[in-house]
């Protein structure tokens, strides 16, 4: 079962489109806050996530910027900000789709299996299991470089590089 994160504040929408998403065969759990949906990410067990753009402490576009820099989940923006800039630069920012709201909660259900069916199947075995080349351990899982033992310092987009070569 994929398992969706919804950053959203709104108290109320979580419950509803998580009973919803279950009819699919889809585990959606809500985060209220940028920083706890960040650590909810940071534990690595998402395959997908839900904006909202108009959040506390930071928007959601700078929320699907943060998470750009560390990872390539497949995001929806899912906003009342429904005008066409807005939209353009959520996917200029790194969102995989956009939906404004008032949505239907089918059509968002539908976009998410899109945006999952597009995602590579790696299995967990094989996605988490050190790299080795010569001499430099590449571990996806505390994604960490060593060098002949000795770590090597590297920001998020120079890791996910290098984990692609």
């Amino acid at each position: 079962m994929s398992r969706i994160l919804l950053i959203d504040d709104d108290t109320e929408l979580g419950a509803p489109l998580a009973t919803y998403f279950g009819r699919f065969g889809l585990e959606l759990v809500q985060a209220l806050t940028p920083a706890s949906g960040l650590a909810r990410l940071r534990a690595g067990d998402i395959d997908a996530a839900i904006l909202d753009v108009m959040l506390p402490e930071m928007d959601g576009f700078e929320l699907c910027r943060a998470i750009r820099q560390h990872s390539d989940l497949p995001i929806l923006m899912l906003t009342a900000r429904g005008e066409l800039t807005d939209r353009v630069v959520g996917l200029e920012l790194g969102a995989d789709d956009y939906l404004p709201k008032p949505f239907e909660p089918r059509e968002l259900v539908a976009r998410v299996q899109a945006i999952l069916r597009r995602r590579p199947a790696v299995p967990a075995a094989a996605a988490d299991a050190p790299l080795r080349f010569e001499g430099l351990v590449l571990d996806p899982a505390t994604r960490s470089v060593r060098r002949h033992g000795e770590a090597v310092e590297l920001t998020g987009t120079e890791f996910d590089l290098l984990h692609l070569l």
